[in-house]
This record gives C-alpha cells, sequence and structure tokens, in this order.
C-alpha cells in the first residue's frame, strides 16, 4: 500500500473532519472513500453539486438536438460524434465511449 502525505488548510481538515465523524468513519477512511469516489473507474463524475445547472444544460441540449434532427438528421449525427470526441478527450468516457 502507497502512503501519501497531503497538505490541506485548517478550515478544510475541519470540515472534511466533521464529515468523516458524522458518516462514524476515522478520517483516513473517510479520505480514502473521497478518493476511490474520484478515481472511479466507470467515469462517474463525483462532483454533483451542480446538479441543477447541469440537469438545466441536458433539458436544453435535449430540445436542440430534437429540433436539429428533424430539420438536419445528418447534423444532429455531426454533432453527436463532435461531442462524443469532446467529452473522450476531457476523459469524461471511457474508451469505448461508455460512460
Amino acid at each position: 500500500m502507497v502512503r501519501i502525505s497531503v497538505r490541506i488548510d485548517d478550515t478544510l481538515y475541519e470540515r472534511l473532519n466533521r464529515r468523516a465523524t458524522g458518516a462514524d468513519l476515522s478520517f483516513s477512511t473517510f479520505v480514502r472513500s473521497v478518493l476511490q469516489q474520484a478515481a472511479d473507474p466507470g467515469g462517474r463524475y463525483i462532483y454533483s453539486s451542480q446538479d441543477e445547472i447541469l440537469a438545466t444544460c441536458i433539458q436544453i441540449l435535449s430540445i436542440v438536438a430534437t429540433a436539429t434532427g428533424q430539420q438536419s438528421p445528418k447534423a444532429l449525427e455531426q454533432a453527436k460524434a463532435d461531442a462524443r470526441d469532446m467529452l473522450l478527450q476531457r476523459g469524461l468516457l471511457g474508451q469505448d465511449g461508455a460512460r
């Protein structure tokens, strides 16, 4: 097992420690679980504090995609391919294109 050392400010430590205590976990166990989530092999995005904004963006993009698909299916397919490429480049999709 590898040991890492990370410096964090007191305020962040206190917040993390409160969360660990609230979950009835040691600080180390809690931090390991957070790191495991960040390194999720399924590519799940752990930062969900912006869920409402993300949901709104998804709804808007769905409306735009539907309208575009009705007008030009070829343009929609190109846009989907471009979006997949951008997501792959940012590590938000697996190499096989799956989430």
